[in-house]
């Protein structure tokens, strides 16, 4: 049987670095309600953000807080090149990411058709959007130097074949 994948909260990893930087300024922790009216945002995007950076291991909720880890208070102490390394670790934990690079890795050129991605994620995840989940996984995956995507020649690729594995 298949393993599962999870579905990518959509939004950017500025955004979860931003929550993070927000957390650290208020000593580490703040209420997730207190975060949403102190930040002028909807309640369910502030969610969405908290979920992405906890998928990531740079936030704990317990109860209605949201806290920073010491793995995200390493992220953002690091300087930028550490910070993408560590965080495209975290994110080759993930299933989706474990599945596109073995995907790619099966592939005879370490690429392949962004359409071929696109309805793999509409195959394992049926209840989300697949063209939203295919532009976050790049997204994440191209911060976090796994994944590429040429426009020109709409491939999606693999960066760091050597380190991508599971």
């Amino acid at each position: 049987m298949a393993r599962t994948i999870e579905p990518l909260p959509s939004t950017g990893i500025s955004k979860i670095l931003g929550m993070c930087e927000i957390l650290d300024d208020k000593g580490g922790r703040e209420d997730t309600f207190a975060l949403a009216r102190d930040l002028h945002m909807p309640f369910s995007e502030v969610l969405l953000v908290i979920k992405a950076a906890e998928m990531l291991a740079l936030i704990d909720t317990p109860a209605h807080e949201a806290q920073l880890t010491a793995f995200g208070n390493k992220v953002l102490a690091a300087p930028i090149h550490d910070k993408k390394r560590l965080l495209g670790e975290q994110m080759l934990k993930l299933n989706v990411f474990q599945h596109v690079v073995k995907l790619l890795q099966a592939s005879d050129r370490r690429e392949l058709p962004a359409e071929l991605i696109l309805e793999e994620l509409a195959l394992r995840l049926p209840h989300e959007q697949p063209r939203q989940m295919f532009t976050t996984l790049l997204n994440w995956g191209r911060y976090g130097d796994i994944f590429g995507y040429s426009r020109d020649t709409d491939l999606f690729f693999l960066h760091r074949a050597d380190k991508a594995t599971t």
